[in-house]
């Protein structure tokens, strides 16, 4: 006989006696894999075909779900397929299809809004379904919901964040009788403060100090482009180039890497910049090339409030702005760029061009107050840098799916031991991980396959995740490098 469930354990793939099977099938465990019926049978044939018996019969005990039911797909005419249907009392089934943050960064003591798109999986509609948030230890109802019948419902969950570092959080809802994905676990960092370099050409931009300077949050550092760390440039979220003549193709490229890896880029050329250079630099990030400075007043006309940058900013979109004018200023061709700021005349003065998870910010004009009154124009200069600064943050991923091929992604390090290689730790008891509130937990701790790509390591857990909750990654026991949800 073989036994053959979903995991397809190496221990599976051969013959045994009676015996055997039968205590093989006691051990059987609900598993999160899955697997197409197809791929089923043909590795039951494999093994089947190693015995000497003729007469190969195959048993499939399966609800026979439809995306795992492509039976059509596997013929062969030596091996009798009997399918043996396990049929279920319909239930109703309400469960937490998946949560995301409405903004890519969550900053310390302010609201978080988390969207929570709940499943209705039967033909009935579900009422009074109620969710919760459980939070720093405590328990947060967030009302009762109506669910139609096979349709979903989106939610809105808000709460302040009281702390830097890493955060466990679990939606729950109440839905009797199926029980199942009822729990969905998340995790975020929030950071304690967003990091902006400024490498400057000439001298260092005043309102662009000041700028920084009334936000606690934010911390602005100062750079000579003759003696840059570039191994420093992922400790940044947003980088500045403020009125440099030219941009080295070791800049250009150090800056393409960052802004690939999430960071955004923000430049404001020199009226003296080299155009050679410059074309250079936006040739890496696609974003055609720079014409000769026009010394032309225009008007800035537009602002995007559709993007980021500008979005929710405004409480009245329609009022008056006092938009920024400028003295001069280049122009980018082709504008294969989403356009920011737009002169009356339909040009760009501000225009993003997207990179890898972040993107490169480019004005037209210079940030000399002599060139550009941007600077004095505080309703626009100081959010526009506050937001590209939190955008800058890559969107990380607050949960993943156990039974898929999930990469999980962090920051390398190297422990003051020397030591290089990680653990994922999972941390279980009743209601969730001990930092959650329980009293009394167990862990179980494993090493996953690592692969060291430059500043990242990329983790892949393969089927070591089991079990829904917090897996906490190490070098050392006591130190907490990165959280994942699953």
């Amino acid at each position: 006989f073989q036994i053959l469930n979903n995991d397809f354990e190496g221990r599976d793939q051969r013959l045994v006696s009676k015996e055997d099977a039968l205590s093989r099938i006691e051990e059987i465990r609900t598993s999160p894999a899955s697997r197409d019926l197809s791929k089923v049978l043909t590795r039951q044939k494999q093994c089947l075909n190693t015995g000497n018996q003729e007469n190969k019969v195959a048993f499939v005990v399966s609800d026979f779900q439809t995306n795992i039911a492509d039976i059509t797909n596997f013929r062969d005419t030596l091996l009798e397929v009997n399918l043996v249907p396990m049929r279920a009392v319909q239930e109703r089934n309400v469960s937490i299809d998946s949560a995301w943050f409405a903004n890519p960064v969550q900053i310390l003591n302010q609201p978080a809004n988390l969207l929570v798109k709940l499943s209705n999986r039967s033909d009935e509609e579900a009422t009074d379904i109620r969710l919760s948030l459980r939070h720093d230890g405590q328990s947060k109802p967030v009302g009762a919901v109506t669910i139609p019948a096979g349709g979903t419902r989106l939610d809105t969950v808000s709460f302040t964040i009281l702390h830097a570092g890493w955060h466990e959080a679990r939606l729950s809802v109440t839905d009797y009788p199926v029980q199942f994905d009822d729990d969905y676990y998340i995790s975020f960092h929030v950071p304690e403060r967003i990091n902006v370099l400024a490498i400057n050409g000439l001298k260092e931009n005043k309102f662009l100090s000041n700028a920084f300077l009334g936000a606690k949050y934010f911390k602005l550092d100062n750079g000579d482009p003759r003696s840059l760390d570039y191994s420093k440039f992922a400790d940044y979220q947003l980088i500045v180039l403020n009125e440099l003549t030219s941009v080295s193709s070791g800049l250009a490229n150090e800056l393409k890497t960052f802004s690939q890896n999430g960071g955004n880029v923000l430049v404001f050329p020199s009226q003296s910049s080299e155009v050679t250079s410059y074309n250079a630099f936006l040739q890496n990030f696609a974003a055609g090339n720079l014409g000769a400075f026009d010394a032309t007043p225009r008007q800035a006309s537009q602002v995007n409030t559709e993007e980021f940058v500008f979005r929710d900013v405004f409480l009245n979109k329609s009022a008056n702005l006092r938009l920024p004018s400028t003295q001069g200023n280049f122009k980018i061709a082709p504008a294969r760029g989403e356009q920011i700021l737009t002169y009356r005349d339909g040009s760009s003065l501000l225009s993003k061009f997207s990179q890898g998870e972040g993107a490169l910010y480019f004005s037209a004009a210079p940030l000399n107050e002599q060139i550009s009154d941007l600077v004095r124009n505080g309703e626009i200069f100081v959010p526009m840098l506050f937001k590209m600064a939190i955008a800058g943050n890559k969107s990380r991923q607050i949960a993943y799916t156990i039974g898929k091929d999930e990469v999980l992604e962090a920051r390398h390090r190297v422990s003051a031991r020397g030591e290089t290689n990680y653990k994922l730790r999972h941390t279980v008891n009743d209601t969730g991980s001990s930092k959650d509130g329980g009293a009394s937990a167990s862990s179980a701790e494993f090493i996953p396959e690592q692969r060291i790509f430059g500043s990242k390591v990329l983790l892949t857990p393969g089927t070591q995740v089991r079990d829904a909750g917090w897996y906490i990654l190490n070098l050392q026991s006591d130190s907490t490098l990165a959280e994942f949800a699953f």
